[in-house]
């Protein structure tokens, strides 16, 4: 599939929906009505910040936490003092004001549409179901946990596979000689992982040894690697909890874009203009 499809596009649009119809707990207010300020006699409430601050968004997160709340009321003062400015000059009669106004309106009747209905069905009850669905056919995978050294030659390798074998501490010698900078802090650890989660040739080694075996040299892409096993464990299944949040998001999205479908089927779009051609196959 590439990013030309309609269902990939109807992804994206989920996504961004999702993200205004859902708004964080934190952002919410316990009076929402409160008049915080006034603007030539028009309030500013803390609903308004709420709301300012939502839309601001990623345009403020370098100002500091305890000053955004300030600097929305300023934004808003400005709003209000312009918008009263563009009343004065009858701009809010213009024929494109009240297009771009019917535009928003039915845009933001739409994402609390959308929101509306995902948490109709996203419950605790409907989310503890897909968790359980979804466990039952997981299987269990393998993980290893393995230290390495990793240096640029085979000589290099094969001299400290020799060293290792004389009796010289492992994590030591990661720690002087790896050129893993992660890692080699960690003494070589690279903590507990899947076999997909490393080069190929690095899970072949690593997962073909038992808990305290130490290779010969394994080349890769990156250079040539010691390792040397710690543990191996099936990978425990994440609880509920841990997943919750995922199982949230994905449940939303899902149940807005059932809604979209349907809207879809059940309405009729009439294309008064030329739609583009259909790609060639």
């Amino acid at each position: 599939m590439t990013s030309k499809t309609p269902l990939f596009r109807l992804a994206l649009l989920v996504c961004g929906l999702l993200s205004l119809a859902v708004m964080p707990a934190s952002a919410q207010q316990a009076q929402p009505d409160k008049i915080v300020a006034k603007v030539d006699g028009a309030p500013i409430t803390e609903a308004d910040i709420t709301l300012a601050l939502a839309e601001l968004g990623e345009s403020i997160a370098q100002i500091p936490e305890a000053q955004r709340r300030e600097y929305a009321i300023t934004y808003l003062s400005d709003l209000k003092l312009g918008a009263k400015a563009a009343k004065s000059a009858k701009l809010d009669g213009s024929d494109d004001f009240k297009r771009r106004l019917a535009y928003q309106s039915d845009r933001i009747l739409f994402d609390d549409y959308l929101a509306s209905e995902a948490k109709k069905s996203v419950t605790e009850d409907a989310m503890k179901a897909l968790y359980a669905e979804t466990v039952k056919n997981l299987k269990p995978e393998q993980e290893v946990r393995a230290r390495h050294i990793l240096v640029e030659t085979e000589d290099q390798a094969k001299d400290i596979v020799k060293r290792l074998k004389a009796g010289e501490d492992f994590a030591k010698l990661a720690g002087e000689l790896s050129k893993d900078p992660g890692s080699g802090k960690e003494g070589g650890d690279l903590g507990y992982f899947t076999k997909e989660r490393m080069v190929p040739e690095f899970s072949a080694a690593a997962f073909a040894m038992e808990p305290g075996q130490v290779s010969e040299p394994v080349k890769s892409q990156f250079g040539f690697h010691i390792i040397k096993v710690e543990d191996k464990r099936d990978k425990q299944v994440p609880k509920f909890e841990e997943v919750k949040d995922q199982i949230e998001q994905f449940m939303y999205r899902k149940s807005q874009q059932d809604v979209i479908m349907a809207l879809r089927a059940a309405g009729k779009v009439e294309r008064l203009d030329a739609p583009p051609a259909a790609p060639a196959q």
